[in-house]
């Protein structure tokens, strides 16, 4: 692995392009206050979800990245990232097959994460034998990512027989070409992807993912529900409780829960046991990269707007609504049936320590000036030190479990719990 930092290094000198973001931009991932929860006292309470409408217009329309957004992602905030990750999927890919590789992003952002592995790819001469998958349904933030990895685009029907297969029956809905020729699709959905070998990158995916929220009470779990707030000509939103356990709280709580509060995403549940299925019948494997918590956290629903915390209840649509991934469901979802193996969940500080991080920041560092020096910190900073990002964000990766009859001579880079030098 050291040895491919090194051959990286001679390639890549540009420390001008990393991309900095000053520290008080940082996504912060403080907890909001708890709630105040009110049980529903009338019959009459019309019990509603924010409108759907409005929060599907947040990701939509507008470019919520960077300075100018909401919140700010560890591709954006430095080079570093993107380039470790390529390292370590090239490690992991060319142990299992010779075969061609779909890279497969799921809500890719702004493309900065794709564009640094595929320059990893080409400078290791690999951009042959790949081919990009972007999962994205927001139209304004697919332009976006065309426009900074393809020299020409072409939007299609995804439903046209033209652009179907056997391997992928709905098709994609715009396909691109980079300078270098690396084919980019784009799909609706991760269950559009093409049947082959393929790597799923969830980069800061599941924590954008619908929750339900769950409270216990003397009566036993009762949903938190929202609900209009009666009696006023404006339109407000308040939380309540449901009367007693809803549907959802009978199938999701299970029964030796401890916590007094719990958070559920069905969604991402769905996406995991397909990714973990996709796996195990086609081959490849999986990061999942987010803040989270492996099934100790309870109450962490909150709200981002221009990189403050905003009331998740105000003006819905306007800003970033995310809860912390619990990375033990994904966990329990991903072995079921014996379909995956993980590794993980380990703190992203250590995971890119591991892979060597520190080697590539004495390389850059070298050929950089005073000024560039101070960026180049700054963003390693950010994505490293623990009251940042580095043990907020959890990494962890799933293989197909056939691959478990080979761990006592092949085991995956970057999940040891100690520093490998």
């Amino acid at each position: 692995m050291i040895s491919v930092l090194r051959l990286l290094n001679k390639t890549i000198k540009n420390p001008q392009s990393v991309n900095i973001l000053i520290e008080k931009n940082l996504r912060c991932v403080t907890d909001l206050p708890k709630h105040r929860y009110f049980s529903e006292n009338s019959s009459d309470a019309k019990t509603s979800s924010l409108k759907r409408s409005n929060l599907y217009s947040y990701y939509m329309t507008k470019d919520v990245f960077g300075s100018k957004g909401d919140f700010i992602t560890s591709p954006e905030i430095s080079q570093f990232f993107g380039e470790i990750l390529a390292i370590w999927i090239i490690n992991e890919w060319i142990k299992i097959t010779k075969d061609p590789l779909q890279l497969v992003e799921l809500g890719p952002g702004k493309g900065s994460m794709i564009q640094d592995i595929l320059r990893v790819f080409k400078m290791l001469k690999y951009l042959d034998k790949v081919s990009v998958h972007l999962v994205e349904i927001s139209p304004a933030l697919s332009m976006i990512q065309a426009q900074k990895l393809c020299i020409h685009i072409k939007e299609t029907n995804p439903v046209d027989p033209k652009t179907q297969t056997s391997e992928n029956p709905i098709g994609h809905y715009m396909k691109g070409i980079t300078a270098d020729g690396v084919e980019v699709y784009w799909y609706y959905s991760v269950t559009d992807i093409p049947k082959k070998f393929s790597v799923f990158l969830a980069h800061e995916f599941f924590d954008a993912l619908p929750i339900h929220k769950f409270q216990k009470t003397d009566q036993g779990w009762s949903e938190v529900l929202v609900d209009a707030i009666p009696g006023i000509e404006e339109e407000k939103f308040r939380y309540v409780l449901s009367k007693g356990p809803t549907p959802a709280a009978r199938i999701y709580i299970p029964e030796d829960e401890s916590r007094d509060h719990v958070e559920i995403s069905p969604k991402s549940m769905v996406i995991v046991d397909h990714i973990a299925s996709f796996l195990m019948k086609n081959g490849g494997f999986a990061l999942i990269i987010d803040y989270g918590h492996v099934g100790d956290k309870t109450d962490t629903f909150r709200a981002f707007r221009q990189h403050k915390l905003h009331d998740p209840l105000v003006d819905p649509g306007s800003a970033d609504l995310t809860a912390d991934v619990d990375f033990s469901i994904i966990q329990k979802i991903a072995q079921k049936d014996n379909k995956t193996i993980c590794f993980g969940p380990i703190s992203q500080r250590m995971f890119l320590k591991n892979l060597g991080i520190d080697v590539r920041l004495q390389m850059i560092l070298k050929n950089a000036n005073d000024v560039q020096k101070k960026e180049i910190l700054s963003g390693y900073h950010m994505i490293m030190d623990s009251d940042k990002m580095g043990e907020r964000f959890k990494v962890l990766s799933l293989f197909p479990h056939v691959l478990s009859k080979y761990q006592d001579i092949w085991s995956v880079s970057g999940f040891q719990q100690e520093k490998n030098d």
